[in-house]
């Protein structure tokens, strides 16, 4: 059952994050891309409320599925990435934490570049 709260909860996300998409992009207009900023920042904030409110819903383990893996992962994998972030500072792992910062950011935009150029 729990992949069908993922599938639904993240194809719900998904069609979110291209209405707003729809709604901020403007590519001739803007040199920053407001859409994705705006998803990304809205799914660590949904990502954050729900790290805070799941534990004490009574809704846990299906909650964390549908709304947190499914719908912010669909909306935003940055939310993942911001409460992974967030527990590792937590636990006083500051180190490893902005190693892991630095790693995703560099690793990411590497890996964008790399299939590019194989596939360009």
């Amino acid at each position: 059952m729990g992949f069908v709260y993922v599938f639904i909860g993240g194809g719900i996300g998904a069609i979110c994050r291209y209405g707003i998409s729809l709604w901020l992009s403007k590519p001739e207009a803007n040199v920053i891309p407001w859409h994705t900023l705006v998803s990304n920042v809205l799914a660590c904030f949904i990502a954050g409320a729900l790290v805070a409110w799941l534990p004490r819903s009574g809704y846990y383990n299906e909650g964390r599925l549908w709304l947190l893996t499914g719908f912010c992962g669909g909306f935003s994998t940055f939310s993942t990435f911001g409460v992974e972030t967030l527990f590792m500072l937590q636990r006083g792992q500051t180190g490893p934490a902005l190693t892991y910062m630095a790693l995703s950011m560099a690793s990411c935009l590497l890996a964008v570049v790399a299939g590019l150029k194989m596939f360009a």
